[in-house]
Parts: C-alpha cells; structure tokens; sequence
C-alpha cells in the first residue's frame, strides 16, 4: 500500500483476559518478556506502522490505571487514543472497543494484546485484503495431520490437511462490516470464536493472509520460553 494512502485505519488491541493459565500474579500482557512488557512489544508495531491512525486499547477495568502509566505512557505509545475497560467475554471486549472507533475511520484493525511477535507486513497486508473483500485474517496452514472424534473418543474423520489454517489475528474488515456484525451478534446472542465468524454469519467471505508461526498468542508458561528464545534470537 502506498504512502499517501487515503484511508483511514484504527485498531483495537484486546487486552483484557486475566490469562489465569499462567497461574501468576500479574496479568499475562504485562508479564517481561526480555525486558518488555508483552503488551507494549505489541502496541510498539502498531505504533510503527504507517498504516495504523490510532489505536484504541481494551483492558481489564482494574488494569485501567497500571496500564496506562506503565505501558502507554512508558513506551510512549502516542496512537493510543483511548483505553477502554473489557466485557465480560472476548466479543464484549472487542465491541467495547469497536464502540470507541473514530467516526472517520474506514478500517479496523483487531488483534490480541497477547500476541507480541506481529509484524508491520502482516498488518498491511491484512488491511490491504479487507479494503478489497471486506474482511480478512491472517492464518497459516497447519503443519499436523487433524482428526475429529466421536463422543466416545475415537477417530471420526481426518481431515484434508491442506485445506486447513490456523486461524490467528490480525484480523481487519470494513468499518462499517464489522460493526454491523457485532450489533447482530449481540442482538441475536450469538457468541463466536473469532470475530471473522460474526462477519461470516452475515454472507461475507474472509480473505486468509499469510500470517507467521512466530505469531504465538502468549497463553501458557511454554510460551513464554518460546517468547525469549525468539527474542534472543533477533
């Protein structure tokens, strides 16, 4: 995408989960990873990418204060606009999040806090695919052979492998897309595994880009090792 792009792109960064997997006492996205807050190594590529205008940050409700004062303004995050407190569920969190979007804004942009290892090109590129179909994510094709099981536990089917993605974020859309699929979700109830589920609800294909198996969401102690190792690894 060019320079003197003329549209404009918010992002909403979710960062509200307590991460409770990790069995700390600090919540997972400010957990140091290499002397950096996981959080703020996220928030860094957004802040660096040309292509983002703002950013609008979701958070725990009681993380409101220590995030702004140790993350946003430690790092000097200067895109974050505003930091809004999460719902209940991840959907709550990021619908909290669409709500605060700028009026002027033609994309947004939703991704995990947790997330620390994406990169500007997979940013663009996901913006890039949904100013064109409207929605995309970013996804890499999965490396193990996948079964589904009965209820009893045995093999039902294996799955054809190369027509399989992990899904991960980001994930961009249209405005205007995306926002009308969550009114719908939360008018009919409906509670997806990701956000392109709710747009997909409504007829719209998702347009998969490349992602990277670097792009791990931090959720287990493991991870944080792989955390360090790709860091130490730069």
């Amino acid at each position: 995408m060019k320079k003197d792009k003329k549209i404009r792109v918010s992002a909403v960064v979710v960062a509200a989960g307590k991460g409770t997997r990790m069995n700390m006492d600090v919540n997972k996205q400010y957990i140091n990873v290499g002397g950096i807050p996981l959080l703020a190594r996220t928030l860094k590529v957004f802040e660096d990418c040309f292509l983002i205008d703002e950013v609008v940050l979701v958070v725990g409700n009681s993380d409101m204060f220590y995030c702004k004062e140790n993350v946003v303004e430690a790092y000097n995050l200067k895109k974050v606009k505003m930091l809004v407190a999460g719902g209940a569920q991840r959907q709550d969190s990021v619908y909290n999040g669409l709500l605060q979007v700028s009026v002027e804004s033609d994309i947004v942009v939703i991704h995990d806090g947790a997330r620390p290892f994406i990169n500007e090109e997979i940013i663009e590129n996901c913006i890039e695919a949904a100013e064109e179909f409207g929605a995309s994510t970013a996804a890499v094709p999965v490396k193990d052979t996948i079964k589904s099981a009965d209820s009893g536990g045995f093999v039902k089917e294996t799955l054809e492998r190369s027509t399989l993605w992990a899904i991960q974020t980001p994930q961009a859309f249209l405005k205007d897309v995306i926002m009308k699929a969550h009114k719908k979700a939360a008018d009919d109830g409906f509670y997806g595994t990701d956000d392109t589920v709710l747009v997909e609800r409504m007829g719209i294909r998702t347009r998969l880009v490349m992602g990277s198996y670097n792009n791990i969401k931090i959720t287990t102690r493991e991870d944080l090792t792989f955390a360090e190792a790709l860091i130490s690894g730069e």
